[in-house]
């Protein structure tokens, strides 16, 4: 019991092999002409972010490789990290504005919009 391709004659082979071919070559001849990114008059990468950041940056070297704070002080951050991780952070201080809360204006408004 064999499927209809299996039994196929070498000559219809031959025939696929051949429109596939002329099919794939046709194909290569949509080039540059058609895609997007390489046509004239059209948007083209020009990595305008990139040297904006690098514009605004004191010492461009930076991006590339990071430098250490010296005033950091490890032991302090890491006391912070372990206080939120067991729950017992620290209240804000009072920054000398006017504190916000909320109020209940006793009416049953369900904001349906009515």
């Amino acid at each position: 019991m064999t499927t209809a391709w299996f039994t196929a004659s070498p000559r219809r082979h031959m025939g696929r092999v051949a429109a596939a071919t002329t099919l794939l070559a046709g194909l290569a001849g949509c080039g540059p002409q058609y895609d997007p990114l390489t046509r004239e008059g059209l948007w083209h990468p020009n990595h305008a972010n990139r040297a904006n950041l690098v514009m605004q940056v004191a010492n461009p070297a930076d991006l590339v490789r990071g430098t250490g704070a010296t005033t950091s002080d490890g032991q302090l951050a890491a006391a912070a990290v372990d206080r939120l991780r067991n729950d017992k952070l620290k209240p804000l201080p009072a920054a000398g504005v006017a504190e916000i809360s909320t109020t209940n204006s006793g009416a049953n408004n369900t904001g349906g919009g009515q």
